[in-house]
């Protein structure tokens, strides 16, 4: 698989931060895709976009809850329409079926479209060692395999990159004149890239869908590459994780509303391929052969789980990237693998690891703007807290990462803050203490640079510690409050008594 830094976040998230291009990149991203995906749902009225999300939520849970009856349903029409279906539990698998096509047909040359999946897989080595020369021709995709890099975002995957960076990127690798002038720059890669199409003798694609009743790949772009990958070449081969079903061309109608508004703001994009099999006696262009590869990779792991199996409706939009406080400040590269963002953080976890991703799920403030975004109406506060719950409390030792101290310190400070006496005397103690600490240097107290105190110095270090006041509400009450001036205690109202906060 894709090399896996999950469990270098902490790190790599600082860095992120402290970097004024991304920064400046990351800003735009709100107020781009966020901005137009708002505006593109404001044009039907609430009540239509909440039916298209509910729909879409059914569609996908139905889906789930079936999905062995339409994997065969694709298995079948894809097969009686002249392709081949081949089922991969394991990246290896997967990497290894294509492989085996690569030799057998004397591939020396693919291009490639809407290949996340293939990312995950990191399925481009595996055809370098083969011999093949590989092009992606998605112009971020293509941007960021000319910088040996991987994707930064779901929909913009060279979001990070400046148009200083990719006109230096195309001057060195590609030889052209330098230039930033955006238009010119694009061209020049459609110009390079439009011989690839025709040369190459295998087009690989993911898919955004596949509609079981008439085993049908379906592939949304804004570019045409996705059409001239799965059409010029001799094969194409498509490779999606198989939670992508969706049982029938109506279902696919509901998100062809709700997937482009939620992406990029556009009421339907571009291009909208449909492939189903291979080039029939009767077409005048298509592949010879075609394969769908059907990915686990440990995707059923994740339906097994009644808590996160959810997380398998997502449907690759971005909407939750685009208006996560976290993701806008860290960027996609700082998760660490394929899937940045609130819903990586999910899923990300359960592919690779839940131990090996154990910051992930904290990686959010779980304000909850990435639940009200989603198109599929996905809760991913709830998962995330979800998981956290596992990594703090898991019996099995596989997936708890949480240390025996951090348990120890939960305990007690749940019975400290259940026992009135005790958190008393701990009050009384924690204020005492303080006012020595706070003329020291460095103090946690200090509103300057502090030591790194044990077990507090993750808050202190960028966050002043909080006094302790001079009288707990408690003292206050006993001493002040409780008794009225005339020395009964005071009559509080019935309503306020026994209303509930």
């Amino acid at each position: 698989m894709a090399d896996i830094k999950t469990s270098e976040f902490s790190k790599a998230s600082t860095l992120s931060i402290k970097d004024p291009q991304l920064q400046r990149a990351l800003g735009r991203v709100g107020a781009g895709f966020d901005t137009s995906r708002q505006e593109a749902i404001a044009e039907v009225t609430p009540e239509v976009w909440e039916t298209w999300r509910e729909e879409a939520r059914s569609i996908k849970a139905h889906t789930l809850d079936h999905l062995d009856y339409y994997l065969e349903m694709v298995y079948d029409n894809v097969t009686k329409a002249g392709g081949q279906v081949h089922f991969a539990n394991t990246a290896d698998q997967a990497n290894e079926i294509v492989a085996q096509l690569v030799r057998t047909r004397n591939v020396k040359m693919a291009v490639k479209s809407k290949s996340m999946v293939s990312e995950e897989l990191s399925l481009n080595p595996v055809l370098e060692s083969l011999g093949v020369e590989v092009f992606e021709t998605d112009l971020g995709e293509y941007i960021i395999q000319l910088a040996d890099e991987t994707p930064s975002h779901l929909v913009a995957p060279a979001l990070h990159k400046s148009k200083e960076d990719v006109a230096q990127l195309f001057s060195e690798k590609l030889g052209l004149p330098y230039t930033e002038d955006i238009e010119e720059m694009a061209r020049a890669a459609r110009v390079l890239l439009r011989d690839k199409f025709f040369q190459a003798d295998l087009g690989i694609s993911g898919a955004n869908f596949v509609v079981a009743e008439t085993g049908t790949l379906v592939i949304i772009t804004n570019e045409g590459n996705g059409r001239l990958c799965t059409s010029a070449p001799r094969m194409h081969i498509g490779i999606t994780g198989m939670e992508k079903m969706i049982p029938s061309m109506q279902d696919l109608a509901v998100f062809l509303r709700v997937l482009p508004r939620s992406a990029t703001g556009q009421r339907i994009t571009s291009y909208v391929s449909m492939v189903t099999g291979p080039r029939r006696s009767d077409d005048e262009d298509g592949p010879e052969e075609f394969h769908l590869i059907l990915v686990d990779n440990g995707r059923s792991r994740m339906l097994a789980d009644p808590d996160l199996r959810e997380a398998l409706n997502c449907i690759r939009c971005g909407a939750c990237l685009n208006i996560c406080p976290v993701y806008q400040k860290v960027g996609g590269h700082a998760y660490g693998w394929v899937y940045p963002g609130p819903i990586g953080a999910i899923v990300s976890p359960m592919l690779v690891g839940l131990k090996q991703s154990k910051d992930l799920p904290f990686a959010s403030s779980l304000c909850g703007a990435c639940r009200d975004a989603c198109p599929v109406k996905i809760n991913i506060p709830k998962m995330l807290l979800n998981l956290r719950e596992k990594l703090s409390e898991s019996p099995d030792p596989e997936v708890k990462a949480s240390p025996d101290l951090d348990n120890l310190l939960a305990r007690g400070y749940v019975r400290l803050m259940s026992n009135p006496e005790l958190l008393s005397i701990a009050h009384r103690l924690g204020r005492n203490l303080q006012k020595p600490l706070a003329f020291l240097p460095f103090s946690p107290f200090s509103k300057g640079p502090k030591l790194p105190l044990p077990l507090i110095s993750q808050w202190t270090k960028s966050r002043d510690l909080p006094k302790f006041p001079a009288r707990t509400f408690h003292e206050i009450w006993k001493k002040e409050l409780s008794k009225s001036p005339g020395g009964k205690s005071p009559e509080i109202p019935v309503s306020d008594a026994s209303d509930k906060p």
